[in-house]
């Protein structure tokens, strides 16, 4: 019979490998392990769900700390500043939210996301978006009933290419940039969330300026 991975049996080498791919904390590293019977990958999935549901926990929590970063990408030819919240000046002093900070402004510089998150999509710019599928596929020449179906594909994936929250997370596919807060929010004990950004390209006649309405803002 083989043997049973348990809290006793799971090697320190197990345990740091999980930490140093995750940066979750080593007992919350433990725990994962042993759920999942020593199993890296489910390990990982694990703690991304525990800093999802820890997010959802303190999303309604204040957060009036935090830090401005701008990044310059593709040689100075985009430029993006963002403001990323947290609870405490001591979080927002860390390594790991400053990382966090700098992630988020280079994925804001690689993906171009028109919001912050869905709920600050108005109507209006649902509708205008949707319109300019529904051309796009009118273009094609396709029947009225295909057009439909080809713009209903594409609004079902609106929220995934314009909201930041929503896209994959430039430098890991697997995870949305809601999913990776959540994982820090899970690591660092805090709320954290992304009040706005600006994102600058040269040669662009406008520039994007997204302002978030839907968290645990600082009073005004």
């Amino acid at each position: 019979m083989g043997t049973t991975t348990t809290p006793m049996n799971i090697s320190a080498a197990m345990v740091k490998e999980l930490r140093d791919k995750t940066g979750a904390p080593m007992m919350d590293c433990k725990q994962a392990l042993a759920e999942s019977k020593g199993d890296l990958d489910q390990a990982i999935i694990h703690l991304r769900k525990k800093g999802v549901a820890t997010a959802a926990k303190k999303a309604t929590r204040i957060t009036s700390e935090g830090n401005v970063a701008s990044y310059i990408h593709a040689g100075g030819k985009i430029w993006v500043l963002v403001e990323v919240n947290c609870e405490s000046d001591f979080v927002a002093r860390t390594p790991d939210f400053q990382n966090l900070v700098h992630d988020i402004a280079m994925h804001i510089a690689a993906s171009d996301p028109k919001f912050v998150r869905k709920e600050d999509v108005t109507p209006e710019a649902y509708e205008r978006e949707k319109e300019i599928y529904r051309a796009q596929a009118a273009a094609t020449g396709k029947p009225a009933n295909v057009v439909d179906k080809i713009v209903e594909g594409k609004m079902s994936k609106f929220y995934e290419e314009v909201c930041l929250y929503d896209q994959p997370f430039i430098k890991d596919q697997t995870v949305s940039v809601a999913q990776l807060i959540g994982e820090k929010i899970g690591k660092l004990g805090e709320n954290i969330s992304v009040r706005r950004f600006a994102r600058f390209k040269v040669g662009d006649l406008g520039e994007t300026v997204a302002v978030s309405k839907s968290q645990g803002d600082k009073p005004e």
